[in-house]
């Protein structure tokens, strides 16, 4: 019996998204259709922060849409019938909101903002918490920048206060960890001349002098920090240090130490800051089998390659650091890989 013509362009169009991988910005619905093809969104973040292209990279991998040559014959890895879309977002806070709400099925946070959301506790205190929401992996560690014009007298954490300085947009991890900083200063957004833009708005706005400073939390290199530093614009990387910080971390724990190192953007110091892990989350409501597929796709050896290349922080993406740090329980799927790898007992 002839294939009716719109099955066809159905057909078509799915292994034509199974061979991009990656639709960013795209908001496709979950469905099952034509040979059992399964839509799987990535909610990541702004297109030049870091959550983005790394959510390109992992769609591409675990995606494997009806068609594609088997693995072993230099073929997609992925899960069969799978296409995944990394979807730009708000960040952390409206990724973990999104899976609540059923329009994502999984995405990128921020650990600290991970735990929050499934507690109760921090951002979501008073709100309404997300105890769904399941671990997938932890990916690779968050540094936070804190980017200065030169000439603004910007040397420490301190000196923010009467500044011009963006914290990023409502919604972000970016926006939860700068006002903690600030906190232990002393300061809230009203000891700023506050705004909220995105990284590459707020990178615009410093470059043509309409801005002191702002806050960014993602791995390194950033796209929008790196475009800057190439820019000639004149910027420095504020260290996040001192006897408040150290105070701050004994209250939250998710801090660790980390160091931005010299001309990680070109023509600027290293900075002494702080780092967040960035994790891959779901909905305790996904199916475990699903995950399962989806955590194994992760750590195939072919992602490997993808990861190693694609991008500066996919190096850092590794597996035995997949279990660190997580502040939230693993979805079942993702946790009988492990246990099988011998990760988690």
């Amino acid at each position: 019996m002839k294939q009716p013509r719109w099955l066809s362009r159905i057909h078509t169009l799915a292994l034509a998204l199974g061979a991009l991988g990656v639709i960013g910005g795209s908001a496709l619905p979950t469905a099952t259709f034509a040979q059992d093809i399964k839509f799987f969104r990535i909610g990541t973040g702004g297109t030049a922060g870091t959550y983005y292209p790394v959510g390109g990279l992992i769609a591409n991998a675990i995606s494997n849409a009806p068609g594609s040559r088997p693995c072993d014959q230099g073929g997609s890895c992925g899960v069969p019938g799978l296409v995944a879309t990394a979807v730009a977002s708000n960040g952390s806070v409206a990724n973990i909101n999104a899976i609540a709400g059923g329009s994502m099925e999984s995405g990128f946070t921020q650990s600290d903002v991970a735990y929050w959301a499934f507690s109760g506790t921090g951002v979501y205190e008073g709100k309404t918490k997300v105890p769904g929401v399941r671990l997938i992996a932890n990916l690779y560690p968050e540094s936070i920048h804190l980017v200065a014009r030169k000439g603004a007298g910007i040397r420490g954490v301190a000196d923010l206060r009467g500044k011009r300085v963006s914290l990023d947009e409502p919604g972000s991890g970016t926006l939860v960890d700068a006002r903690i900083i600030m906190g232990a200063f002393g300061m809230t957004d009203k000891d700023v001349k506050a705004e909220y833009l995105k990284p590459n708005q707020a990178g615009d706005k410093v470059r043509d002098g309409g801005l002191d400073a702002f806050f960014f939390v993602g791995g390194y290199p950033a796209g929008a920090i790196a475009e800057l530093a190439a820019s000639g614009a004149g910027i420095e990387l504020v260290s996040i240090t001192g006897a408040e910080i150290d105070k701050m971390r004994a209250q939250y724990g998710f801090f660790a130490v980390d160091t931005i190192p010299a001309n990680t953007y070109k023509g600027v110091a290293e900075a002494k800051t702080l780092a967040v892990g960035a994790q891959w989350v779901t909905s305790d409501k996904q199916d475990a089998n699903l995950i399962y597929e989806i955590t194994k796709a992760l750590w195939n050896a072919n992602t490997r390659k993808l990861l190693d290349s694609g991008h500066a922080k996919g190096k850092a993406i590794t597996r035995e650091n997949a279990i660190a740090g997580a502040g939230i329980p693993f979805h079942p799927g993702a946790e009988r890989f492990y246990k099988e790898q011998g990760l988690l007992k």
